[in-house]
């Protein structure tokens, strides 16, 4: 067996920790060689919870699981940790705007941060919960002795949702979609970007002419894809965000195909695409197992580049309402 993997997991009692749990602890993830210790953290509240979570854990006799940890306190849960996936937060309530909800979990992420800071040295961090690019900017401002390369934020989740409608409009597999670009923020200013995606190695452009559908109704739905699930089935995304944190660990983890790449919000410098650097911004990565690289070369039509200013002036726009927070 390899060495142990310990993942702390925040928010665990919750639906989407509850999804997520199982699969970690699996083999699917680290691979079946390697243990598994999940370091899951709750609220007071919420412990008893996560234990009757913990011991459905027991009951499924995962070859992998070499132990669970449950703590109601952040620098307990990190303490030696090598990756955090940073589910717990606020949700939106009623009339909350948007700047609301980014003020209630803002300090939420500077404790997290903090605490990673002193309890965790060799360690990868996942913000899953929203607003998940700008709080992961303020969890990495507060871990000053981590780098920055480290902590990433989930849009894995408007990959696979863009993937999945690209697909069906195409009457094709899923798995033939590639290339699927999000850029910016992980929120309805997100961009989809089909015009560099592929369909069995070809552009998608190539195999959808409507540009109308792609340019309005597939932007809308990829972009308003969470408000229509929580109108739906009355809570908000859970086992889906779920399977795209997984999607997220394993694509920073394993090599990245040759001639593919993936999408997930990392820390910009100021270098790619005019991007300003200081933000938490979904780009096109790819990864050799170990660390990330940004996908250069990338086309990038006017209508795009529209687009892209628009989110990218809304996260600027967040940045400031969390700039006391940012140290």
């Amino acid at each position: 067996m390899k060495k142990p993997v310990h993942v702390a997991v925040t928010g665990a009692a919750g639906q989407i920790g509850y999804s997520l749990l199982f699969r970690l602890a699996s083999g699917e993830v680290f691979g079946e060689d390697t243990p598994v210790h999940l370091h899951m953290l709750e609220l007071p509240q919420a412990i008893k919870a996560a234990e009757g979570t913990a011991m459905e854990l027991e009951d499924c006799a995962f070859k992998t699981l070499a132990g669970i940890h449950i703590h109601d306190n952040a620098e307990a849960a990190f303490n030696g940790i090598h990756w955090a996936l940073l589910v717990g937060s606020m949700p939106r309530g009623p009339g909350m705007e948007r700047n609301d909800l980014i003020r209630a979990n803002g300090p939420i992420f500077v404790g997290q941060g903090k605490a990673l800071n002193r309890a965790a040295s060799d360690v990868r961090v996942v913000v899953v919960g929203n607003p998940c690019n700008t709080n992961a900017l303020i969890a990495q401002h507060n871990c000053k002795d981590i780098p920055p390369t480290r902590f990433s934020a989930m849009t894995a989740l408007d990959e696979n949702r863009a993937k999945w409608q690209v697909a069906a409009k195409a009457k094709v597999g899923v798995g033939q979609v590639t290339n699927m670009a999000i850029w910016g923020n992980h929120s309805s200013t997100m961009v989809p970007d089909f015009e560099n995606a592929l369909i069995d190695g070809k552009p998608l452009t190539s195999v959808l002419t409507d540009r109308k559908w792609l340019e309005t109704d597939f932007f809308t739905t990829v972009q308003k894809r969470g408000a229509a699930i929580i109108d739906a089935r009355g809570k908000s995304s859970a086992a889906s965000a779920a399977s795209a944190a997984i999607d997220h660990v394993k694509n920073l983890l394993n090599p990245t195909k040759t001639g593919d790449f993936f999408s997930a919000a990392v820390p910009s410098n100021g270098k790619h695409y005019g991007i300003p650097s200081g933000l938490m911004f979904s780009l096109p990565l790819r990864s050799n197992g170990k660390d990330w690289e940004v996908v250069e070369g990338i086309k990038l039509s006017d209508f795009t580049k529209a687009k892209i200013k628009l989110t990218t002036d809304e996260l600027l726009a967040e940045r400031e309402v969390v700039k006391e927070l940012l140290g």
